[in-house]
């Protein structure tokens, strides 16, 4: 035993050397191409395994064992889960938004607004993107830390919006002006030049968040929100596709080559939308418990949660990423709306969660643990922003990065019990999870859940009793015919990540494939990429599953059956997905959502147009 705790003090101390010197790299302005020249990348697109430099040998799945020292011990379950902060809209904006780009007042926008006088926005948002300080862990365990966030907090404020009504669809439409106010100085990692996606968002893609769409410091951006339902200007013209619904969705930095270091700096905040059909209040529509001013713990029960794992670093005690990290970020502290570990008191009744993987890189398999390591089951009501059919009975939510679901979990007979949300999923590098998922109480606490709140009224409605049929609003058709059949290959060549043999290029190269406005495209997603799970993201429309590997998808389970935004691209995977590109026109990306792979080069640029193209191999 004694031989063994030397060698680990030896493996330990060459780790910390490693990673003093890979900062040493980083501050002196180092980039990948320069290590690249001075032989100190592998083939893989690592550093070399070289001591001092980097302490990871080549482990038994092919890939490099993480050479991170651990982070600073933090004490679990000691502080509250913050509920986010809901932002208010503003009177008015100086100066007044405008169609085309403002760039004589400092405007970052290129492109025009194409849905503002369709939609004139009912509401302006305001935030700014500047850098504020956070307590993640109990007072006096870990520094206060730098984070770059939405009016300077992590994560950002809540969006909190509906839909228009039948006849006025216009009722819906938001504009946020988002402002640079980033420091020149990043303390060694993010980049201040910014572009700002809101998830799932039906948008015209001006506003969506292009990756190449940039905002430097100093300037602004006027970002329009119909919050309309797609085929508002297609299939059902001037009101929409009920169908299409969206729900949970959220928005984040999305600067091309920089989205992993900006979001896991703080760069990510959430959004909501509600109709008449999804309320907010759980004596109207659906039923589903109410959400309230978000707040108050005894009139809301729809709670936003925004997961992510982070790694800090040992010395210091900071926020730490590696910038040399190729194959994904795995950090072993795991925070709930910026807190690590924090603890929520509920009432003895059912509540809504949303929950949501920030990453980087991480997948979770979550289940709720109950006393004597009992798994507490739940019902899921959603994929991604969307619903689905009706509620499903299940045991635990799989989600991988940039996924939400939401889930009723009902604690009406639960009164002096603690639960923990558990993320059970074992993963031990950016590849993706191993397969396996831990017994009960093996894996990783990420939420304690006190159910010693008051007893209040519950009026929502109890899923176990939903009549047998479709109970929200079903899924579109698949029968239309596509326009084309595309095959896109997610794989790995020469150390970099790749989407049919390519990278993603730069800003100025010209659009991968053209989709022809307001037409169905069959696309067929290969994980080319041998043991790597991939989360694919088309941005602006949500697709449906046809097929994974030549079967149907399931309806129960780790549900992949519905209307999706991302999907989860497994080992050797081959899914066959259906979508509909309406309304709008303009370029957009297809991208792995580990972010990390996202920024070397796993993305596709495409556009939408009224002419398309034929390319099947894009």
């Amino acid at each position: 035993m004694a031989y063994i705790s030397k060698r680990n003090r030896r493996k330990e101390k060459e780790k910390q050397t490693a990673a003093d010197n890979r900062r040493e790299l980083i501050a002196a302005g180092f980039k990948r191409r320069d290590l690249l020249k001075m032989g100190l990348l592998t083939s893989a697109g690592m550093l070399i395994p070289k001591k001092g430099l980097s302490a990871r040998p080549l482990n038994t799945r092919g890939s490099f064992d993480d050479d991170e020292p651990n982070s600073p011990p933090t004490t679990p379950f000691q502080e509250l889960m913050p509920r986010l902060p809901v932002l208010a809209p503003v009177a008015s904006l100086t100066p007044a938004p405008t169609i085309a780009p403002n760039t004589a007042a400092g405007e970052a926008r290129t492109v025009a607004h194409q849905a503002f006088a369709q939609f004139p926005p009912q509401r302006f948002y305001e935030m700014s993107e500047q850098a504020g300080t956070a307590l993640m862990a109990p007072p006096g365990e870990l520094p206060p830390q730098t984070i770059w966030g939405f009016n300077g907090i992590t994560p950002g404020p809540l969006i909190v919006e509906r839909y228009g009504v039948l006849g006025r669809p216009q009722d819906g439409s938001i504009l946020l002006r988002l402002r640079n106010n980033l420091p020149a100085e990043n303390g060694g990692f993010g980049l201040p030049s910014v572009t700002e996606h809101l998830h799932n968002g039906h948008t015209p893609l001006e506003s969506d968040g292009f990756p190449c769409f940039f905002m430097e410091r100093g300037q602004f951006y006027d970002h329009h929100y119909p919050n309309v339902y797609a085929g508002v200007n297609s299939t059902h013209p001037g009101v929409g596709d009920v169908k299409e619904a969206l729900h949970t969705l959220w928005y984040h930095d999305h600067r091309i080559d920089h989205t992993a270091e900006n979001t896991y700096k703080g760069l990510a905040g959430a959004y909501i939308l509600f109709n008449e059909f999804d309320t907010g209040n759980e004596n109207t529509g659906f039923r589903l418990p109410s959400f309230g001013d978000g707040q108050n713990p005894l009139t809301s029960f729809d709670i936003y949660m925004v997961i992510n794992d982070k790694v800090f670093d040992n010395q210091t005690g900071l926020l730490k990423f590696d910038l040399f990290n190729t194959d994904g970020i795995l950090g072993d502290k795991f925070l709930v709306n910026g807190k690590i570990q924090p603890v929520l008191h509920v009432s003895p009744r059912r509540y809504r969660f949303r929950w949501l993987n920030t990453g980087p890189s991480r997948f979770y398999q979550l289940f709720l643990l109950g006393p004597n390591n009992s798994t507490k089951p739940f019902w899921q009501i959603s994929n991604d922003g969307n619903l689905l059919e009706r509620p499903v009975q299940v045991n635990s939510s799989r989600i991988s990065v940039a996924e939400r679901v939401d889930v009723i979990v009902d604690f009406t007979n639960d009164a002096g019990k603690t639960f923990f949300m558990e993320n059970r999923l074992e993963q031990e590098d950016g590849r993706g999870p191993t397969g396996d998922v831990l017994g009960a109480g093996q894996g990783d606490k990420i939420l304690k859940i006190i159910v010693d709140g008051p007893v209040v009224p519950d009026n929502s409605v109890n899923p176990a009793t939903i009549p047998a049929g479709t109970y929200f609003y079903g899924f579109p058709n698949t029968n239309d015919a596509p326009r084309i059949t595309r095959t896109f290959r997610f794989e790995r060549g020469n150390g970099q990540w790749q989407i049919n043999g390519q990278l993603v290029g730069g800003c100025n190269q010209a659009p991968r494939f053209a989709i022809k406005r307001n037409t169905v495209e069959k696309w067929i997603f290969q994980n080319n990429s041998g043991g790597w799970q991939h989360p694919i993201h088309m941005h602006f429309e949500e697709f449906q599953t046809l097929s994974i590997n030549g079967n149907a998808p399931s309806g129960t389970g780790l549900i992949t059956k519905g209307r999706k935004d991302v999907f989860r691209l497994e080992h050797n995977m081959e899914a066959t997905v259906y979508l509909r590109i309406r309304d709008f026109v303009g370029r957009f990306p297809l991208h792995c959502h580990n972010v990390v792979h996202e920024d070397h080069a796993m993305m596709l640029l495409g556009i939408i147009d009224d002419v398309g193209d034929n390319k099947t191999q894009p």
